[in-house]
């Protein structure tokens, strides 16, 4: 039974995975289905947090819109999720940045990897 469940979860996953890390500021290319119409809508903000494995890998991002914190998670193998392009590299000391929901203004910002 357990080789039928990963066998179907294999299909789904997406041959190209895209590299980022928590803390990246990142832009996720997301379809949004209106009516009959489909169009891309970019969602750009700072990762969170990433977490599951295999075809339930979810990441969230966080961004400021006019003053309002807004959260959305992402499922890394939707085909909703037509592609995700690194702005910047952040630079964390953790997986998980759950201390930026409570910060406002540049104390909400992450350190920019420098290599």
């Amino acid at each position: 039974m357990n080789d039928i469940i990963k066998s179907i979860e294999a299909e789904q996953l997406k041959e190209t995975v895209p590299v980022f890390h928590v803390g990246d500021t990142v832009k996720v290319y997301g379809k949004i289905k209106e009516g009959n119409r489909e169009r891309i809508q970019v969602f750009e903000g700072t990762v969170l947090k990433k977490q599951g494995g295999g075809s339930r890998a979810t990441f969230t991002v966080r961004k400021n819109s006019n003053g309002i914190g807004v959260e959305k998670t992402w499922p890394l193998h939707s085909p909703n999720v037509e592609k995700v392009e690194v702005v910047r590299r952040g630079k964390v000391r953790r997986a998980k940045l759950y201390y930026l929901r409570d910060r406002v203004g540049k104390r909400a910002k992450v350190k920019e990897l420098v290599k």
